[in-house]
């Protein structure tokens, strides 16, 4: 699958598929979104440690990178599980500007750990964060353990509609904690009636700059 860089808004790269006509993350912002989405709206709105990651849709990693840095900062022991059904090639992710954009001190030694660690293998990203990659369909992946959040970040249902299919979510529900969250930047009427159908509280949120709303979900 042909990928191509571009630059969003705010500066940071996302990677375009010509093949789908769709990019990685928000053309508004690569970074703004992933990180009012995943971060402002997902991993804080927990309060514990550890937490339990699960990201469907791995991509550039950049949401393993900015979760790396917010648990540096937060002091939150974190082990996050990143499934990407298509890797992307070491030298495209290394061409990435996230750490650049960023300007964290440990933004360039987190990424490139992140996307140098091997697949299937538990990594050591800093003190408080463990990854695991697994190359894998989500349709395919029987989790071990349950989570505490699911990132899902998967491309939307009219590009990958299977992966919004309900066995998929219902498999998101049960792999939940309760209390458990599952957070998105999709806000499809069809997707929310499903999680509510499984037995979800759901919220429709304010979204990111260019989405007027996004989707967070509480298993009870």
């Amino acid at each position: 699958m042909k990928r191509e860089i571009k630059t969003t808004s705010d500066g940071s790269h996302t990677l375009y598929v010509p093949q789908l006509d769709e990019h990685y993350h928000s053309i508004h912002g690569a970074i703004q979104e992933s990180r009012h989405v995943f971060i402002e709206s997902g991993i804080k709105s927990l309060f514990k440690s550890p937490i339990k990651v699960l990201e469907v849709g791995f991509g550039t990693g950049l949401n393993a990178l900015l979760t790396a840095l917010w648990s540096n900062k937060a002091n939150i022991e974190v082990h996050y599980t990143g499934i990407e059904c298509f890797p992307i090639d070491m030298k495209l992710n290394e061409s990435l500007n996230y750490p650049q954009v960023l300007e964290e001190k440990e933004s360039i030694e987190y990424f490139t750990k992140i996307i140098s660690s091997l697949w299937h293998n538990e990594s050591k990203i800093h003190s408080c964060f463990t990854l695991h990659k697994i190359e894998s369909r989500i349709q395919e992946y029987h989790p071990n353990h349950k989570v505490d959040i699911i990132y899902f970040d998967a491309f939307g249902p009219n590009i990958q509609g299977e992966i919004w299919e309900i066995n998929v979510l219902k498999n998101m529900y049960n792999s939940l904690n309760d209390n458990g969250v599952f957070v998105t930047y999709s806000a499809k009427g069809q997707l929310k009636r499903d999680l509510k159908g499984l037995g979800f509280k759901v919220e429709s949120i304010p979204g990111p700059p260019g989405k007027r709303e996004m989707t967070r979900a509480v298993k009870f």
